[in-house]
């Protein structure tokens, strides 16, 4: 996956940790979709002016709540009930990288960047279990939104540099993709999609 970028590779064996508690891997798979779908609308809130973006969130937001009914379904299918939201360590984490005193325009280039993050490693997490569960539909299900998950990267990538000087986007993105490593060192170990 280092089309992605992404400078630590997921332990398959990870996949063996999910598998084992796939009830809260579900879980939180479900509200990272939930999450992304809010984050594509509160873009829309801050950055109304921006028709491409506008346009581009609105169909994200309706494909992640897509993808949340989806694991939902999968859960109720197995006779799980969503359990309540988890903390998002990763998320959290990932968002202390970036200065908070910036114009808006750079921060509209932070945010399309750390979404660009949490797509690629979403991918690159379902492409682990896709490849690794023994669960054959699930297996099926994954891999299907990996590739959603590969499209959404490169857009959120696309429109920071669209909006933003490219140069330093490009910058931004390997400062932040060598933080992201850092970050997964001292998770990626546990049932949860990020960490």
């Amino acid at each position: 996956m280092s089309m992605l970028g992404l400078k630590l590779p997921t332990d398959p064996r990870w996949a063996n940790i999910a598998e084992k508690n796939i009830e809260e891997i579900l879980t939180d798979h479900a509200y990272c979709e939930q999450k992304a779908a809010s984050q594509a609308i509160s873009l829309i809130i801050g950055y109304p002016e921006k028709s491409e973006l506008v346009d581009k969130m609105t169909a994200l937001a309706r494909e992640e709540m897509g993808h949340f009914q989806m694991v939902h379904n999968r859960m109720m299918q197995r006779g799980m009930v969503l359990g309540r939201e988890r903390r998002d360590e990763y998320v959290n984490e990932l968002q202390t990288y970036f200065h908070k005193g910036v114009n808006r325009e750079e921060r509209l280039a932070q945010k399309l960047l750390l979404c660009a993050l949490i797509e690629a490693r979403s991918c690159e997490r379902f492409k682990v279990l896709s490849e690794n569960i023994e669960d054959e539909e699930l297996a099926s299900f994954y891999h299907t939104l990996m590739i959603s998950e590969a499209n959404h990267y490169t857009m959120f990538i696309t429109l920071a540099r669209k909006y933003f000087d490219r140069e330093k986007v490009d910058e931004m993105w390997e400062g932040l993709l060598a933080f992201e490593a850092e970050v997964m060192s001292k998770l990626g170990n546990t049932e949860r999609i990020h960490g």
